[in-house]
């Protein structure tokens, strides 16, 4: 026997395969978003109504063609930490990419749990409802407990992790289709289409509220991309990732469409609009109480409760990749890059990102989904819709499992849609996106005078990146 052989190093295993993938998104996309956003969602265009609907086709024609670019780029390079490498090999390893992919990490160790602390917030606003006579306090204390007990499910192996997904994901589905029966069998023309007069009356203030429309429709479509986060435990990534992409993009876009009208013709919509200071309405339990009584919306709530819980934990196990990621090519923090020794996965990334995401509960819904998406915008989504055409032209040997159709327009749609979205948004976010974008270039010239690295030192030999 040779004492001398080292031992294996700890390493990400391929196991999730379409089934699994796609489940992880539609967990992740679906979760507690339109069972919280409902009521803001229908607030946003020319004084609230059905019209507001139209955020959401919006949100679908940016989401479609920005899917594509994640498909591409995710069959390209099914690496851990999704748009950290494809921003990384998009804008160069060794000059421009390296700011890139710093900037996407310095705004996700931040975006990524404020997401993650949304799904928290919604699950105290249908607890309130589950159990009415508990104090703020002790509300905070259950979703504490929820964030150890998240800790202790994401704490494993990745095989046994896709078990727990499907499991979350069923749960998911049943809540969906609940709602969307109930709404059938009871379903009011009259009252799901109660347009206010001017509904469609075209104006900047029509513009604008579209925009924040969308912007609430964007954050519940958020997600479909997950599966490209854990891109390097995924079998048969060439073939997986794209099309558990698209297939959850067009079921959750019917899923949200067949829901939404199933509560506002049921409910009408003046009675949850608009949107008080404490929160949105549990709109899907009274949507249940109304039309089952007290004890169906009780059952129902937990069923809500099941399914958030089941986004944060898909949220969960994505974006703890992201930090290892970076950390294990020399990016961030180096303690981040430590693998479980038996268990094969992140562990201190994984802590980091629960316990963040937990004290961003404590902040107000509205203030977090602005914040996110207008974070993510100028680095992420925009930053990718340039990063696959770059690669195209300056790698055009590189072997492509996926290519988008209609090469360029879906890239370009997809630029112009996220665009219009940070348009649209309210001054003081759109500076506080730049001031934090400005602190991240400062952050990373900094870092690279000390290290002496691009853009203080010339570029060592173009080595190549590993390419999967």
């Amino acid at each position: 026997m040779n004492h001398d052989t080292p031992a294996p190093q700890p390493h990400l295993i391929r196991r999730f395969g379409l089934f699994q993938a796609t489940a992880l998104n539609m967990s992740n996309m679906i979760g507690i978003g339109p069972f919280i956003t409902i009521p803001a969602l229908m607030s946003a265009v020319n004084g609230g109504g059905p019209q507001c609907m139209l955020g959401w086709v919006v949100a679908l024609l940016i989401t479609l063609p920005d899917g594509l670019i994640w498909a591409e780029l995710g069959a390209a390079m099914p690496r851990a930490g999704g748009t950290y490498t494809y921003l990384r090999e998009g804008f160069g390893p060794h000059t421009w990419g390296r700011l890139m992919a710093f900037l996407f990490i310095w705004q996700f160790i931040l975006s990524g749990p404020m997401e993650i602390g949304s799904g928290f917030i919604g699950l105290k606003q249908y607890l309130s409802f589950l159990w009415g006579d508990a104090s703020p306090a002790t509300l905070h204390w259950v979703i504490l407990g929820l964030g150890l007990l998240l800790l202790v499910l994401l704490y494993r192996q990745i095989g046994s992790i896709g078990k727990i997904t499907v499991s979350l994901w069923a749960g998911t589905m049943l809540t969906v289709a609940a709602v969307i029966f109930s709404g059938a069998g009871h379903f009011d023309a009259k009252i799901a289409f109660d347009f206010p007069p001017g509904a469609f009356d075209f104006s900047l203030g029509f513009v604008m509220g579209l925009g924040a429309a969308a912007r609430i429709g964007v954050y519940d479509y958020l997600g479909y991309y997950d599966i490209c986060y854990i891109g390097e435990e995924v079998r048969d990534p060439g073939r997986v990732i794209p099309r558990s992409i698209l297939l959850s993009l067009v079921a959750v876009a019917a899923i949200y469409l067949a829901m939404n009208l199933a509560i506002i013709g049921v409910v009408p919509w003046r009675t949850f609009t608009p949107v008080p200071d404490s929160g949105p309405a549990p709109i899907a339990s009274i949507f249940m109480e109304k039309i089952w009584g007290k004890g169906t919306a009780t059952v129902f709530t937990v069923m809500i409760l099941w399914t958030a819980f089941a986004s944060i934990f898909a949220l969960t196990l994505g974006y703890s990749r992201v930090p290892y990621a970076a950390a294990r090519d020399g990016y961030f923090f180096s303690v981040f890059s430590r693998l479980h020794p038996t268990k094969h996965f992140p562990h201190v990334s994984l802590v980091f990102i629960v316990v963040l995401s937990l004290i961003f509960s404590f902040v107000s819904l509205t203030t977090l989904i602005d914040a996110l998406i207008t974070m993510r915008i100028l680095v992420q989504f925009v930053g990718q819709a340039g990063a696959v055409i770059l690669l195209r032209r300056l790698q055009p040997d590189r072997a492509l499992p996926f290519k988008m159709w209609l090469y360029p327009l879906p890239a370009l749609l997809a630029l112009a849609g996220w665009m219009f979205l940070f348009w649209t948004t309210d001054t003081p976010l759109k500076l506080g996106s730049f001031v934090a974008l400005a602190l991240g270039v400062a952050l990373f010239l900094i870092w690279s005078w000390r290290t002496r690295r691009w853009p203080f030192a010339q570029p060592g030999p173009a080595a190549s990146t590993p390419r999967p």
